[in-house]
Formats: structure tokens, C-alpha cells, sequence
């Protein structure tokens, strides 16, 4: 059997994206947090998942009640950001400009892409739900991606 110390140092060799998912609480406010368990999954009906920690209940919580979120895929001058969406105990959003995407979801300025998103499905796996989600809307810029790979932020080189 694998231990979670050893998978995670073995999923840590794989070079990944940073996102930041965010949706809207049933108050009306934004809500969000890093992300990097995110992937596409069909090309028809365009669908992409992002997995949410089962502990993060509060987090899920706000997901699964607005049935809505959006995907902002970070660019590499958005360290900061990922770092303070990745932390606990805090407005993560206070002080962050966002707009409003078409469906309402926040949308981080700067961000190499956006997709909003409509939950069609959701897969508990271990300790994290697996959100399945319907692109409704996406927008791309032209930028540098912000990567994580063995356990720290990396540059991308030519």
C-alpha cells in the first residue's frame, strides 16, 4: 500500500496548472480557493472537473448550493493571489478585484482563461468530491501560465 505522504511526493512530479475556482455563497458572496486538481473532460458537451476536499465543508457547501462555478486559470504574475486562496480563516476576496461572469460566477482579471461552469454532477472519491461541470462561457488572453511541480511554483522555460 502507498502512503499519503509517499502519493503526494509521487503526484508532485507531475507539472500542473494553477486555478482559482470560484462561485457565489447563498448571501451573495463571492467565495473561491486554489486549485490544481483540474482537468477537461469531454469536448461534447464541454465539461471540465475540479476535485474539492471533503474537509473544506464550508467551501463545497457554497458549490453545491449556487449549482455554479467558474474556473480562472492563473497566469504567472498570480502567485500571490494562488498563495492567499489557498489559505484558511480569511475573506479571501477582500481587496481582490473581480467582474461578473455571464452567469454571475466572479471572474479574476488577469487570468489567462475563465470558463463558468454548471454543475452536472458530483462523485465523492476518497477524501474529495469531484465536481463535474458544464462550460457555459470561457474567454482566453495571451500570458504565461503559473506552474506547480514538486511541491513549489516553477517558470515555464523555452
Amino acid at each position: 500500500m502507498v502512503s499519503a505522504a509517499e502519493f503526494r511526493q509521487v503526484c508532485g512530479q507531475f507539472a500542473t496548472g494553477i486555478t482559482i475556482v470560484t462561485t457565489v455563497a447563498g448571501d451573495g458572496s463571492p467565495q473561491g480557493m486554489t486549485a490544481n486538481s483540474f482537468t477537461s473532460v469531454s469536448l461534447e458537451p464541454p465539461i471540465v472537473l475540479v476535485c474539492v476536499d471533503l474537509r473544506a465543508g464550508r467551501m463545497l457547501e457554497c458549490f453545491e448550493q449556487a449549482g455554479r462555478f467558474a474556473v480562472n486559470v492563473l497566469a504567472e504574475s498570480q502567485k500571490e493571489l494562488s498563495n492567499r486562496f489557498a489559505r484558511q480563516g480569511l475573506d479571501r476576496f477582500e481587496g481582490v478585484s473581480f467582474e461578473q461572469g455571464t452567469s454571475g460566477m466572479p471572474l479574476l482579471p488577469g487570468s489567462l482563461a475563465t470558463m463558468e461552469c454548471v454543475i452536472r454532477r458530483s462523485v465523492d472519491a476518497g477524501d474529495h468530491r469531484i465536481l463535474l461541470g458544464e462550460v457555459t462561457a470561457a474567454a482566453i488572453q495571451a500570458g504565461v501560465p503559473l506552474l506547480y511541480y514538486g511541491s513549489g511554483y516553477r517558470l515555464l522555460s523555452d
